[in-house]
């Protein structure tokens, strides 16, 4: 079975770059879609990469309505 997502190793060699702030820059310049995780690591699917349809999309944002706003 595949791993959902990217190793270490496998982001390493995908961006060129060990250091991940690094990584995040690159992923971003590229257009990748990625996730931070709670040690600051990128967090890259498979799907993003292999061009998968659901997974290439940018994911929608939750914005939290202001009460009482208009």
């Amino acid at each position: 079975m595949t791993p959902l997502f990217l190793t270490e190793s496998e982001l390493a060699t995908l961006t060129g770059r060990k250091l991940k702030s690094r990584q995040i820059e690159w992923l971003r310049a590229a257009a990748i879609p990625f996730r931070v995780s709670a040690t600051g690591h990128p967090v890259v699917t498979r799907g993003a990469i292999e061009g998968r349809k659901d997974e290439a999309a940018a994911p929608q944002r939750w914005t939290p309505r202001v009460v009482g706003a208009r």
